[in-house]
């Protein structure tokens, strides 16, 4: 057993003394009140009178309670005074609250930023979706743009009394409340100003503290805006499923068509899907098929009874409007994807639109694209592509294909830039990687006819026709106006020709139709390689991708891409005029019109050269395929071979489009050094470029 010794402090000890010379709580607070009380002492004494006189009605005043004079249980039961007390200090100090709380709350000067990020939308030539760039499928519309029914069709869902309530309602919040005290969960009550400020300002938490927020924002929101606004606000950031924010972007990915095309019953369809898209899309279970029915009938008869519908409007919505099966705005991919680089690169450029501004979205891009001409051209390239993997696949696996139309008005209509953009990045429709050979010689051709040659030195310039005479024999030397020209080693250059064939004396319009090389070498040299330059850069080649100026420019030694040698060619079919080739035809941003600065045409050539030149190259097509298009077909087209066989043409038009297509392989592990075709572009009676234009072009006339 252990003893415990217990000290007790000594009355006057240490600690006795130490514990009396603390203050007590209440000193304490005296003292901190004191100089507040000697600054306050001259109003007390003013007041003092009247607090004197109001004393005996305060003590009236106070309950007592227990109640005196009751026995048992009603004692402990207030008076109807007190209950009434209670009632009036309990909604002063709420009302003292509320009012704090408003004046205390500010509308956030930042929107969260997935209300206000949208994505950029491609359309086809022909104004259906083409392909969306973005995180969010979202594109705001003005309210303006918002037909009335789709308006009320959202309203007689959501909240009929919108024009007329203060932002909140009462009613609906208490709702709530009630709601979160019994299950911890708050749902409904909110109107649509409400439901605006929590997609726009708040989070998405179902909490007490965010709806009171949420509140507190709508009430000042609702005086600071006007009901317009905010109901275009809440159209454009409320969630519809299938992954799309606000009513245009719903009513793509439903019904395939912008909002300004919904009718009364699409609309309610579409404002059921605010309860919970997850609930309502018919698509994806019976029962959800059953409840959308259900609400878009339940919806209509609303719009009947807030009297925005005529019951004769609503006897013609009897059948549900049964939306798409899948969303129509897809992601881009494999071809689209070179399709939305050549749009955007041309957008920004055009309309002067920064990269950060344009990353923000809400762009609508109308392209030039044709959806028929490029699923004709891609597949015409993948059939190719196919064949010479199956054929040949240790050769066909560097092979490369550029393809492009342009019609003759600069409208950039099909490309084909590769197999898929996510496996290869650049562009084969755009790149300037190979020679264009021989089917460059129509620009030299129509620099001569334009330019007229000088074939001796001091002697003006002559006139020159197809009909004019060159020496087509293989291995002729090229001369000067001072005579025989000659390399930087000392020798004489020399052209020659396919297959070392001479033709002897030979027309330039039959040299151009059989692709004889030596009389347009001469001919360059005559016009002067300053004009044939001038020519094709005024016909749409670009500068940067011309050779340089010795005798084998006019053989092809530039390097231009298919969607430049295709609007080369267009210039011809174009009467010589000139416009520089485009991919945007339009831009709208949240359905405003962009400026953008849209190319002119320009006299490239002169008409009767352009003329001469396309019925040279009607001869040209005609002689190689004579069979492949009617009499009466308006088609004109020339191969192109280089001197290495390390590219292969076909550059022709048809129906006032033109096509260049090209093949010609690359090692793109090893180095960008043109290869040798070996074979992989076929041969000259079956060549795999002019399969390719005439799977593209068909059919010919």
């Amino acid at each position: 057993m252990q003893l415990r010794v217990v000290e007790q402090p000594v009355p006057g000890g240490r600690a006795d003394r130490r514990r009396n010379a603390q203050p007590s709580p209440q000193g304490r607070l005296a003292a901190l009140l004191a100089p507040a009380a000697a600054r306050c002492a001259p109003l007390t004494r003013l007041l003092e009178p009247y607090a004197r006189r109001i004393a005996p009605y305060a003590r009236r005043l106070k309950p007592a309670y227990p109640r005196p004079g009751r026995t048992g249980w009603r004692r402990w039961v207030p008076s109807w005074r007190q209950w009434l007390g209670a009632w009036l200090a309990a909604t002063g100090l709420s009302a003292l609250f509320l009012a704090v709380a408003y004046a205390a709350t500010d509308i956030p000067d930042n929107l969260n930023s997935y209300a206000t990020q949208q994505d950029n939308v491609y359309f086809w030539s022909d104004g259906t979706p083409m392909a969306r760039t973005g995180w969010v499928q979202r594109q705001a519309m003005p309210l303006k743009d918002i037909p009335e029914d789709v308006r009320w069709a959202v309203l007689a869902a959501e909240n009929e009394s919108f024009y007329t309530d203060p932002g909140i309602s009462a009613k609906g919040i208490t709702r709530a409340l009630l709601r979160t005290v019994g299950s911890g969960d708050t749902e409904g009550g909110s109107t649509i100003t409400q439901q605006y400020v929590k997609n726009v300002y708040l989070n998405q938490n179902r909490t007490l503290s965010r709806k009171f927020t949420e509140a507190m924002i709508a009430l000042k929101l609702d005086n600071k805006m006007s009901k317009d606004k905010i109901l275009e606000g809440y159209l454009n950031t409320s969630w519809f499923g299938r992954g799309t924010y606000g009513i245009q972007r719903a009513s793509q990915a439903y019904y395939g068509k912008d909002v300004s095309k919904l009718n009364a019953g699409e609309a309610a369809f579409l404002a059921s899907l605010l309860k919970g898209a997850g609930l309502y899309d018919p698509t994806l279970s019976s029962a959800n098929h059953q409840r959308a029915v259900e609400r878009w009938s339940w919806i209509l008869d609303r719009m009947v009874k807030i009297g925005k519908l005529s019951p004769a409007e609503r006897a013609t919505y009897r059948t549900f409007p049964e939306p798409l099966k899948t969303n129509p705005l897809y992601d881009t991919g494999e071809q689209s994807d070179y399709l939305v680089e050549l749009a955007t690169q041309y957008v920004k450029k055009a309309a002067d639109i920064s990269d950060k501004d344009f990353d923000l979205g809400g762009y609508q891009i109308y392209t030039t694209f044709d959806r028929g001409r490029q699923k004709a051209l891609t597949d015409a390239v993948t059939s190719a592509r196919k064949k010479a993997l199956k054929s040949d696949p240790g050769t066909a696996g560097t092979a490369h294909y550029g393809a492009a139309s342009v019609a003759t008005d600069g409208r950039i209509l099909a490309v084909y830039g590769g197999p898929d953009h996510r496996k290869q990045g650049y562009n084969e429709s755009n790149a300037t990687t190979v020679p264009a050979g021989s089917a460059f010689l129509p620009f030299v051709y129509a620099a001569g006819l334009e330019h007229g040659v000088v074939k001796r030195r001091d002697e003006p310039r002559t006139q020159i026709s197809p009909e004019s005479v060159y020496d087509g024999d293989d291995g002729v030397p090229v001369t000067t106006p001072e005579g025989p020209y000659w390399d930087r080693s000392g020798r004489k250059v020399a052209a020659h020709n396919d297959g070392n064939k001479s033709w002897g004396r030979i027309t330039l319009r039959k040299a151009l139709a059989e692709s004889v090389n030596t009389p347009f070498m001469q001919l360059g040299m005559d016009t002067g390689l300053d004009k044939v330059k001038e020519t094709a850069v005024a016909a749409g080649l670009l500068p940067s991708s011309l050779g340089r100026q010795v005798p084998d420019l006019s053989l092809g030694s530039s390097t231009p891409s298919a969607i430049r040698m295709a609007s080369g060619y267009s210039t011809f079919a174009a009467e010589g005029r000139h416009t520089e080739p485009f991919s945007v035809r339009r831009v709208t941003h949240n359905g405003s019109a962009v400026p953008l600065d849209s190319p002119e045409s320009r006299r490239a050539v002169d008409a009767r050269v352009a003329e001469q030149v396309t019925q040279a190259l009607t001869d040209s097509f005609r002689g190689a395929h004579p069979a492949d298009a009617p009499a009466t077909a308006d088609v004109a087209g020339k191969a192109g071979t280089t001197e290495k066989d390390t590219a292969a043409w076909y550059v022709g038009t048809a129906e006032s489009v033109s096509t260049a297509v090209v093949v010609y392989r690359i090692d793109l592990a090893k180095s960008l050094e043109p290869l040798p075709l070996e074979g992989i572009a076929g041969t000259r009676a079956d060549s795999v470029p002019y399969r390719i234009w005439a799977g593209a072009t068909r059919p010919l006339g």
